[in-house]
């Protein structure tokens, strides 16, 4: 059933694992999922009617076995007596009916009650297909294009930068840091996402500091850059005075920790934003890290691109952290894979550890897409000949990778790549 014909249903895809024990199956498990995340219990109700569960009931559509591991996803679950278990993709519809549209219904009937159902040895919620009915939520304000339009960066990556350090910094030397990035070249300059409030760098003072900077650069070249300020706070209007501080500033950008702020922070703040939504989504990596466990990220994304997300931070190809480059490409694919049109569409970020050095895999590896955000930050402010050829050396490394030029060869000719591949390129 493709997503124009799911009108009347939420289509969930589970990974499933079961002990493979008499009577277990992926396929009973699946049918259990369906039963008490819907109409049914653990015994028959006489209230449980046959009209009741046609219309109200999840249904299994489709279990696809996919074989079973001799490791249980929760080690605590391993059977000493050689048990394997039996692993498999399950379709289950909820209906419309039962759910609505509400985000808070979602997450409880489709994913949080699922995680504690008894006899699953592994679980993760693979994708959720919604029906048009959904598309109700606002959804990004700016997306890619927005995106684009404020920062004037008609083709071509949007390059962009970090204040590196985001702990210890006043107001007043981030703002010259900010003029160095401007200086620069950057079409983006952001908050550390550790960087909301603090004593030592208040928001309001920072605002203060950093907007008449990107506002002289802007007078004096014509270029704006853009400049996104952490506003984050579990207290709703403790973060709409931040917003409004930001806005009466001429800001145009904020950081948001969406995972902080949780659904209905996102939902207060985007319905009355006028600002340019970056999501940094620190806190998810504890629901996907183990492949049998938690949440893929196209599920994760597609709620916060529905509540607002304009720009989505995904990591990168050899990131930093913990993520291999195939889980990267996967996230950058699904920002840029509409839900409903493409103006829900959300920016993808490429960040973490990003230096140039990997312009070409990325620009090979996302089939050539250009609609995304390079973020750099030790690999601006570390660059040995300074902030300016940082980013110079990235526009070159791109540059590079659209012209289907091999890096080390052009480098040869631009020595500000040259000296970043010194630096930063590992043996």
């Amino acid at each position: 059933m493709s997503l124009a014909t799911l009108q009347n249903v939420i289509r969930v895809t589970y990974r499933l694992e079961v002990p493979d024990m008499a009577g277990a199956s992926v396929f009973a498990m699946a049918e259990k999922i369906a039963s008490d995340q819907s109409t049914g219990t653990f015994t028959a109700l006489p209230n449980e009617t046959t009209a009741l569960k046609a219309q109200y009931a999840a249904r299994v559509v489709d279990v696809v076995e996919l074989g079973s591991v001799a490791t249980p996803a929760f080690p605590r679950l391993q059977d000493p007596t050689g048990t394997r278990y039996l692993r498999g993709d399950a379709i289950i519809d909820f209906p419309l009916d039962a759910i609505g549209t509400d985000i808070a219904a979602l997450m409880t009937i489709t994913v949080g009650g699922v995680y504690a159902v008894r006899g699953l040895s592994g679980v993760r919620v693979m994708d959720i297909a919604l029906p048009q009915a959904w598309s109700v939520h606002p959804g990004p304000q700016f997306g890619v294009m927005g995106s684009r339009k404020l920062m004037n960066v008609s083709d071509g990556p949007m390059i962009a930068s970090i204040i590196k350090p985001s702990l210890g910094l006043s107001p007043h030397d981030t703002a010259d840091v900010v003029k160095r990035l401007c200086e620069a070249g950057v079409d983006f300059i952001k908050d550390d996402e550790k960087l909301m409030s603090p004593t030592y760098s208040p928001l309001e003072r920072r605002v203060s500091a950093i907007m008449p900077v990107i506002k002289d650069y802007e007078q004096r070249t014509g270029k704006r850059v853009l400049y996104a300020f952490g506003i984050s706070s579990a207290d709703p209007d403790q973060m709409m005075r931040n917003h409004d501080i930001v806005c009466a500033a001429g800001g145009q950008a904020a950081v948001i920790n969406i995972n902080s702020i949780g659904y209905g922070g996102m939902s207060f703040l985007r319905k009355r934003s006028n600002l340019c939504l970056h999501a940094h989504r620190n806190g998810w990596d504890i629901l996907t890290r183990h492949p049998s466990l938690g949440m893929e990220f196209r599920v994760y994304q597609k709620i916060w691109r529905l509540l607002g997300v304009d720009q989505f931070q995904v990591n990168g190809i050899d990131a930093k952290y913990w993520e291999p480059n195939e889980s990267f490409v996967k996230s950058f694919s699904d920002c840029l894979t509409p839900i409903f049109s493409d103006l829900d569409r959300a920016l993808p970020v490429v960040c973490s550890g990003q230096w140039g050095g990997q312009a070409a895999e990325t620009y090979q590896r996302t089939k050539g897409a250009l609609d995304l955000m390079y973020l750099g930050g030790g690999g601006i402010h570390g660059h040995p000949m300074g902030a300016s050829a940082g980013v110079k050396a990235i526009r070159q490394a791109w540059d590079a990778a659209i012209q289907g030029q091999d890096m080390l060869e052009y480098s040869k000719t631009h020595q500000e790549l040259a000296a970043a591949i010194k630096q930063f390129k590992k043996s």
